[in-house]
């Protein structure tokens, strides 16, 4: 199954961006709900396709038509699983804060978060560096055919 193709490297910036500012508002308001709209958003990336994900669709249709063209691409593949693991953050913050575990609901909010500002401020997806880091050390699937 494949992640999908490529994608310009400004649309998951953008999203990281968006990503930090709501993360944030979750962080300094505490209001679950936001978070777990957060993470349905992460889980539409990873389980259905960045194409599919709000973010994407809000930098391909408002953002990238005033952009000039880039011939600038990254694989898909790191990315998806960049946003499953923020699903599980996000995912995991929103039961904590719904069943009152506040702390939790806090630490997994600003793990989260970091990620998020790491990505839209340096350029440095941390899910993806990890994806990368899992696939040099797992061994490979080969027929025997």
């Amino acid at each position: 199954m494949s992640a999908g193709p490529p994608v310009d490297p400004r649309g998951p910036r953008l999203a990281a961006w968006i990503t930090t500012v709501v993360l944030a508002v979750v962080l300094v308001t505490q209001w679950w709900p936001l978070l777990a709209l957060q993470a349905v958003v992460f889980a539409i990336g990873a389980f259905a396709g960045l194409k599919y994900a709000p973010y994407s669709l809000i930098y391909r249709y408002l953002v990238a038509p005033r952009l000039g063209p880039t011939d600038e691409r990254e694989d898909a593949a790191p990315l998806r699983f960049a946003q499953a693991v923020g699903f599980v953050f996000a995912a995991v913050g929103t039961v904590a804060f719904a069943t009152e575990l506040t702390v939790l609901g806090v630490v997994a909010t600003a793990f989260a978060l970091a990620a998020a500002f790491l990505n839209a401020a340096f350029g440095f997806c941390l899910g993806c560096e990890t994806y990368l880091l899992l696939r040099r050390f797992t061994p490979s699937v080969t027929s025997t055919n």
